[in-house]
């Protein structure tokens, strides 16, 4: 449960070494630990470790890390160890609001306030921007918070309060000792400190700080990590007090330091571990990125891949089958839902029993209804999913189909089921994500569709190097995607429906918002400055130097206010030829990440390169996997930088078509090499200078300034709805 920021984390193998070699040291013995003696000295007379239900091998480890270090009368810490169940982000059935022990949402001016990072400011910051909380760090405080109130409660001065996830310093016993013996001798009580931190992490440039002996320091803030400190009986009664705890715990705490004595030793004497994985998630660094402070392509990498395959998922109509492909797929399978038949490949593969099939799991596939034996015979270790309504758990229907699949490994996930990802995820043997279970509308079985014969071919373009996702299938020989019918209840007969033609002589503020941040990748911040309009021409859009603190180059994007799901996106756009500029055309959203890209090189403006980004999830889920993407890049013929040209996105929910100046140059269908995207996206064009030269090329930045010039946008598309929508 890591609760700080670190940029660079150390080896794992070198962890894991350093904890093999100490496992061999003798014990150690800390007499601040233990029984407390009224005529010598108070002690610290209970330890808790946080600890998640499903996560007893960490509650082994620290059994194990607490053997090591005896206390004051000879016994190993066990015996002054209570295990507190810590609150399980996954047991949130809704995204946490607020209440009077946590206020789910903090600011970035609360976390500047712990780490200012004054060499690292953008000139201009909106410092009251809500960041909400993930759901790991609201369980990390709620957790932290159920701890104090024990300690509140109970009759012990002082408690020890562990994180499951650390581990102590060969000389703890001698640092914690000295430390509590020089406090005693400052000629005060040693109850007069309310927190005691024994781990932490410095902020990048050092905590503000007062030594009150050699071991001692008093923090005025700067302080990350609360994986292990001396919490006194008065300190847990005040902290409660202080509630509620606005933003990640390890920051907030340093907000309440005025009204605290807190206390540290003078070097951290306990570690958090690094030879796990943290099961925390940091709200913070989406904003940090945004405005520049960090610039890594530090995207939530999904590691994790399903062992249990292949799944194969039956239900009747309604029963939430395209909610269970949804499911499987942010799970990591890659998973074909909703169609009458399977491509003729990989039907014929499927029920030879190959193993290099495209996909690993099948979700409602009318062409695989009454195929179960043969499959089981095919994939002894296959899973096998009935879903149900309400009407068939009564009536029995689940029984019958069960009845068909004999001897086959079957678990029924019901439409009215309390906790589905429980159901899922133990039948298939893996961790459920924290969001909540997906529930979108069923689409139904969706019937394939012929290859279409275009008057102007399509060009293929060539496939740059794509990200290693569950979501991009790799090239193969002959595959080119599922092309389907749309299902019956598609979304984009839902919604408003929106046209228009905006030249930018103008920049209407209820439609369009000028940027005013950054993202990784971007060697510039975004200013509305550098979006100039001028009648019968459009909008300027200008990459200059510019030294702003994070960046020394300024830059210009334009985006849509509103949200649209499907339709056509047009711009009428005249590139730049500075290399290492990029002048883009897209459709964007985050949690989850999904993108439809038109891009143009300032080195090769001659090409356009074309990408998609698919992550999985409903609304606010955080997949954010890879930077790449899936990109092709495609010749155009001409050069984009000398002349405007109109570039075209046509989006549905069966495929996207890449136009320009009218022309079909590129399409794509599901599955080839990605789902496509179903969720509302924001349309943005901008010219931006990007830190990858294979990318773009070296940045000229004795040619700039650079602009690029956008005549008009044209939007015929939905706006914003919360589509109920599942993927192929």
């Amino acid at each position: 449960m890591n609760l700080s920021m670190p940029l660079r984390a150390p080896s794992k193998l070198l962890y894991r070494t350093a904890l093999k070699c100490r496992r061999l040291l003798p014990r150690q013995q800390c007499h601040t630990l233990g029984p407390s003696n009224a005529k010598k000295r108070q002690r610290i007379e209970q330890i808790y470790v946080i600890n998640l239900d499903r996560q007893p091998d960490r509650w082994t480890e620290m059994s194990k890390e607490l053997s090591q270090v005896l206390d004051s009368s000879g016994a190993e810490l066990t015996k002054l160890t209570v295990r507190y169940p810590a609150v399980d982000a996954r047991s949130f059935a809704q995204p946490p609001i607020w209440d009077y022990e946590v206020d789910p949402f903090y600011t970035l001016e609360d976390q500047l306030f712990v780490e200012p990072q004054p060499r690292a400011l953008p000139d201009r910051l909106e410092l009251d921007r809500p960041i909400p909380m993930s759901r790991p760090e609201i369980a990390v405080a709620r957790s932290h918070i159920g701890v104090w109130r024990r300690i509140a409660a109970a009759k012990q001065a002082y408690a020890l309060v562990l994180e499951d996830d650390v581990w102590f310093h060969r000389g703890f016993a001698r640092h914690l000792d000295r430390a509590w013996g020089e406090m005693e001798a400052e000629g005060s009580k040693t109850q007069s400190f309310d927190i005691f931190y024994l781990s932490y992490k410095e902020v990048k440039y050092g905590a503000q700080k007062t030594f009150l002996s050699s071991s001692v320091f008093r923090p005025v803030r700067g302080l990350w990590w609360l994986s292990g400190y001396v919490l006194s009986h008065e300190g847990a009664r005040k902290l409660l007090k202080l509630l509620p705890c606005r933003g990640p715990v390890d920051m907030w705490i340093n907000h309440q330091f005025g009204a605290l004595d807190v206390r540290a030793t003078r070097q951290s004497i306990i570690s958090q571990r690094r030879d796990e994985d943290s099961t925390n998630s940091y709200s913070i660094l989406p904003a940090l990125t945004k405005i520049g402070i960090l610039d890594s392509e530090g995207q939530s990498l999904f590691q994790t891949r399903p062992q249990e395959r292949p799944v194969f998922a039956f239900g009747s109509e309604g029963s939430g089958l395209s909610s269970l492909a949804m499911a499987l797929s942010m799970l990591g399978y890659r998973c074909c839902s909703d169609l009458k038949e399977l491509p003729e490949t990989e039907f014929e593969q499927l029920l030879a029993g190959r193993t290099d099939q495209v996909f690993d799991a099948y979700v409602n596939i009318g062409s695989l209804r009454g195929k179960a034996q043969t499959l089981r015979e095919q994939y002894p270790r296959a899973k096998f999913i009935i879903t149900t309504s309400d009407a068939e758990t009564s009536n029995g229907g689940a029984l019958e189909n069960l009845d068909s699949m004999s001897g086959c490994d079957v678990a029924v996930l019901r439409s009215d089921a309390a906790n589905k990802w429980k159901v899922v995820c133990e039948h298939l043997r893996c961790a459920p994500p924290v969001c909540s279970f997906p529930e979108v509308e069923d689409l139904g079985q969706r019937r394939l569709l012929a290859a279409s014969v275009e008057t102007n071919p399509v060009v293929t373009g060539k496939a740059s190097k794509r990200d290693n996702s569950p979501w991009v299938v790799e090239s193969r020989h002959e595959w080119r995607g599922i092309r389907s019918a749309p299902a019956v209840n598609s979304s984009t007969k839902a919604g408003t429906y929106v046209s228009f033609n905006d030249c930018l002589e103008d920049i209407d503020t209820q439609r369009w918002l000028l940027r005013d941040d950054t993202f990784a990748g971007n060697l510039a911040l975004f200013r509305p400055s550098n979006v100039e309009v001028h009648t019968g021409v459009g909008a300027l859009l200008c990459v200059r130097r510019d030294p702003l603190g994070v960046r020394y180059y300024s830059a210009a994007s334009i985006s849509s206010r509103d949200r649209f799901l499907f339709g056509r996106f047009e711009a009428v756009l005249q590139a730049t030829k500075v290399p290492g500029v990029i002048t883009g055309f897209f459709l964007h959203r985050n949690s989850p990440r999904q993108e439809i890209d038109v891009e143009i090189v300032g080195n090769r403006p001659d090409h356009f390169l074309i990408n998609v980004f698919y992550n999985p999830g409903v609304e606010g889920a955080r997949f954010d996997y890879g930077y790449r993407g899936a990109p092709s890049i495609i010749a155009l013929g001409f050069d984009a930088s000398e002349s405007p040209h109109r570039f075209a996105i046509e989006w549905n929910p069966c495929e996207i078509r890449w136009l320009v100046d009218e022309q079909l140059i590129h399409e794509r269908v599901n599955w080839d090499p990605t789902p496509i995207p179903q969720l509302p996206m924001t349309l943005h064009v901008n010219t931006w200078p990007s830190s990858s030269r294979a990318l773009a090329g070296r940045l000229a930045s004795r040619r700039l300034p650079a602009t690029a010039v956008v005549k008009s946008i044209a939007i015929e598309a939905t706006l914003e709805i919360q589509p109920k929508s599942g993927m192929v």
